[in-house]
């Protein structure tokens, strides 16, 4: 029994994981074009009005219309056309623009984030109502009677806002009016939050109650199709959490056979993309119901209503609110926003170990004050501890290489006969006490830490953007000059010189293009993501080098 198979088997294993898991992103099925007119549910109560007509063209922004929520057939608003002049919020952290029409927020940029491959240091795009990718937040109301939605037309009074640092919460208030109807909307920004909460006032000024709904959807386009090894396979889509449901993830494609439809009292409904999250979320106490929806294009509408109308007695104001969160998937700040929202920064199906790992991992960085230098203490501590798996590990390879010459004696003594070379290997292993299989089960078992670090290194938006030293100025991004990457591929040869040879030609041959393989692998890999695993693969050389040149003196 040759005891490197389980190695071998142990590498092609980890290959095999990174293949899959972007051949998954890269072949994503796309879902045909939703037929022209379809719609979300109608409110509870409330009848569904014909079909609206959606876009054909699937770079085009979708037009309001196609987009809006089932309500009754009203006629058309006679308020006022939209001005021109837009309102602009600038606070520390964002730049939000406000259109009046639907007095929805067209265009949010993000200040700490740049956009990928910017020279100029633009800020990240995050809502955007035209170009390749579509994300765009829409709420309004809905009833019986005529009310606002994203497609009304609102009053304001325009202009550009700074909120100061140290300053209080800026409020920008949008008017609408009909008959004996008037709504004020209002959002309010922080100077220091990512979260804006969207307040409605409903004023009624008739001789009959009116019952009101609130939605807020996000309006999304399929995400680029990426080119293998060229970008992270990391979710992209939507998801919802509630209290009785948890988190739930709902990608786009099974929007198509199997919309959203979950009721629920408290929770929210997200969009997610690779740092980044727009999420809507409804107070705690209000029944609500989460939906989903496939436009023409296509375009994937997922968001919540209210389950239960707000009844405005005549002569009365009646208030319903919503929340929105525009921002970056950073642990500890979602976790601030809403029960479950930390759950949408994805570190796979190993979650339970790569929690803690970033944790640790943010706590060595508020100390040293770099993510590249708290990569590398994160790796020694790990290494640390699995010191005495790895000891064991190499034990067996020193006492194995001291076996070479015997093994090859036996395997030319029986030359073809296999049964007979596997029977006098056994026999060779029991007279010298070794287990075949010690030099390769402790590196198996370190296997599922490497991956789950991979995870938190691959989707942590603190990378982004995050210098190390010299010319890496993004640990989330590839080495521009591919020499972490280079080095990591001599690392991972310097280790095989370490080890005892292969008896078998085949699997020699093998192991020495294992190295070629993870270098091209790694080449497209996040700048952080290599730096662990050189620092993982220096450490080991010299780990095993100490141990077995103790091996060796004993």
């Amino acid at each position: 029994m040759n005891n490197y198979r389980p190695v071998l088997y142990a590498l092609l294993a980890v290959i095999l994981f990174f293949i899959w898991t972007d051949w998954q992103h890269w072949h994503a099925p796309v879902p045909p074009p939703a037929p022209a007119g379809s719609a979300l549910p109608a409110a509870p109560g409330v009848a569904a009005p014909t079909a609206p007509t959606a876009p054909t063209a699937p770079t085009a922004p979708v037009t309001p219309q196609a987009a809006r929520p089932s309500a009754p057939a009203v006629a058309k608003t006679t308020s006022p056309k939209a001005p021109t002049a837009a309102v602009v919020v600038k606070t520390r952290l964002l730049t939000a623009t406000l259109s009046a029409g639907g007095a929805d927020i067209t265009d949010l940029a993000l200040h700490r984030y740049f956009a990928d491959k910017s020279h100029g240091k633009q800020p990240y795009a995050l809502l955007k109502p035209a170009g390749h990718t579509v994300f765009s937040n829409e709420n309004g109301l809905l009833g019986q009677v005529n009310l606002p939605n994203h497609t009304s037309v609102y009053e304001t009074r325009g202009g550009d806002y700074t909120v100061p640092a140290h300053g209080k919460p800026l409020a920008v208030r949008f008017r609408w009016h009909e008959g004996t109807i008037s709504v004020l909307k209002t959002y309010t920004f922080a100077p220091d939050s990512y979260t804006v909460p969207v307040r409605y006032a409903v004023h009624n000024a008739g001789t009959k109650p009116i019952t009101v709904y609130l939605y807020n959807q996000f309006l999304h386009s399929p995400p680029p199709k990426s080119h293998l090894f060229h970008s992270a396979p990391i979710y992209i889509g939507a998801s919802y959490y509630t209290p009785q449901h948890k988190y739930h993830k709902e990608p786009f494609p099974r929007m198509t056979k199997h919309p959203l439809h979950v009721a629920a009292t408290g929770g929210w409904v997200a969009v997610s993309q690779h740092y980044f999250l727009g999420a809507a979320i409804p107070p705690p106490s209000t029944p609500a119901i989460f939906y989903s929806s496939v436009l023409a294009g296509p375009r994937y509408i997922v968001g919540y209503k209210t389950a239960r109308p707000l009844v405005v007695a005549p002569g009365q104001t009646g208030v319903l609110a919503t929340r929105l969160f525009l921002g970056p998937k950073k642990p500890s700040l979602l976790k601030s926003v809403a029960p479950g929202l930390g759950l949408t920064v994805d570190y796979g199906w190993l979650t339970v170990l790569a929690q803690p790992l970033y944790w640790v991992l943010s706590h060595i960085e508020a100390v040293v004050g770099n993510w590249g230098i708290s990569i590398i203490l994160l790796t020694v501590l790990i290494k640390v501890i699995f010191f005495p798996l790895s000891a064991a590990s190499f034990k067996s390879m020193a006492k194995m290489r001291k076996l070479q010459p015997r093994m090859a004696a036996l395997k030319e003594r029986h030359g073809t006969d296999k049964a007979a070379l596997q029977q006098a290997m056994m026999e060779l292993y029991k007279t010298e006490k070794m287990n075949p299989l010690g030099g390769c089960l402790p590196m198996i078992v370190q296997i599922p830490v490497f991956i789950a670090l991979y995870w938190v290194l691959l989707d942590s938006v603190a990378l982004r953007d995050a210098p190390f030293l010299l010319w890496i100025h993004n640990l989330a991004a590839p080495d521009p000059y591919f020499v972490l990457p280079i080095l990591m591929g001599i690392s991972m040869l310097a280790q095989q010189m370490l080890n005892p040879a292969m008896m078998d030609p085949t699997q020699r041959k093998v192991m020495m293009v294992m190295p070629v393989i993870f270098t091209g692998f790694f080449l497209f890999f996040p700048a952080g993501l290599v730096l662990y695993w050189v620092t993982n693969n220096v450490l080991s050389i010299l780990q095993q080098q100490w141990v077995m040149a103790r091996v060796d003196k004993a």
